[in-house]
């Protein structure tokens, strides 16, 4: 199914006489998707002070956080644009704003294309140029090569196309230094290998959405248990990689001691997910969502340690 050229079944259709200006302001904040922007600066703006070994420049973090979220609302806003067919089918998705009408394909496009340029123009002449290419990047990753290329041919899709959200930490990085490290590789890849055991539980409790859409997600391909032992090893991995931050930043004690007590509480969430699923548990009782949410406090809290470790003696 498409909806280039029609709008695709299960669209509300609002008609300009019903789309409020207070409503189409909300429509277009939702199509960059703050929550999710959220997480997105919680790993940029820590990274900077990592980088800058104490207190950033406020002004510097501040047309950081500005650009990054211009750029990352352009992608999400792009995003939408290409799977308003998906989502209209999608019980979770179906009161984004392309399905119920409130703005529409034309608007999303022009939206997202003027947030592209404009966050790439920002960080360019506000921050420096190697921040902007690297937003830029990450935008062109997120919307060629995940949500046109990945998303709909490959169960590995939330796999490669995490690539674009493991980016902020190199922007971040970068607006301080003007240069990429060792350091913030490792934070990359603190992140590559959180995000399949972060989104995989989201997945396996949406999955006859993803199934019904025909997007093959990886629960919908394997099954519960398969998916489970993949999120305990991409888990065990992430926790190891987290640790070498450790050696290669000269980080005090607060950081590996906080790496390893926040690892071990993943650890164990992600073990029980796979026992609960090797027990052939459904529904309910899997519990999956249990790490979804605390993915998103361990990586919050991962990288506030990060914030603060600069000021421990």
């Amino acid at each position: 199914m498409t909806a280039v050229e029609s709008r695709p079944a299960g669209v509300t259709g609002a008609t300009p006489a019903h789309r409020p200006f207070g409503a189409r302001v909300g429509a277009f904040v939702a199509l960059t998707k703050p929550r999710i922007i959220e997480l997105l600066l919680i790993t940029t703006v820590p990274v900077m002070f990592l980088a800058q070994r104490g207190v950033p420049d406020p002004l510097l973090v501040l047309k950081v956080v500005i650009g990054g979220y211009l750029s990352a609302g352009g992608a999400n806003a792009l995003n939408m644009y290409i799977d308003r067919d998906i989502d209209a089918v999608m019980s979770r998705t179906e009161r984004r704003p392309l399905v119920t009408g409130m703005v529409s394909p034309r608007e999303a496009l022009v939206f997202g294309i003027t947030l592209a340029v404009g966050s790439t123009l920002w960080l360019a002449a506000l921050v420096n140029p190697l921040s902007s290419l690297l937003a830029l990047s990450a935008l062109l990753f997120y919307v060629f090569v995940y949500t046109l290329g990945l998303k709909r041919r490959t169960a590995q899709n939330i796999v490669w196309g995490g690539i674009a959200g493991c980016m902020p930490v190199f922007v971040g990085w970068a607006a301080v230094t003007n240069s990429v490290s060792w350091s913030a590789l490792v934070l990359f890849l603190v992140i590559f290998f959180w995000t399949p055991p972060h989104y995989w539980p989201l997945s396996m409790k949406v999955r006859e959405d993803y199934e019904r859409a025909g997007v093959p997600m990886l629960p919908v391909i394997k099954g519960n248990l398969a998916v489970a032992k993949q999120i305990v090893a991409y888990s065990w991995v992430m926790v190891a990689v987290s640790l070498a931050l450790w050696p290669l930043a000269q980080t005090s004690w607060l950081y590996p001691v906080s790496a390893v007590v926040l690892g071990g509480a993943w650890l164990k969430e992600a073990h029980g997910l796979y026992a609960r699923a090797k027990a052939g548990i459904v529904g309910a009782k899997l519990k999956e969502m249990r790490l979804f949410h605390w993915s998103i406090t361990y990586l919050t809290l991962l990288f506030v340690v990060i914030a603060i470790d600069p000021f421990v003696k």
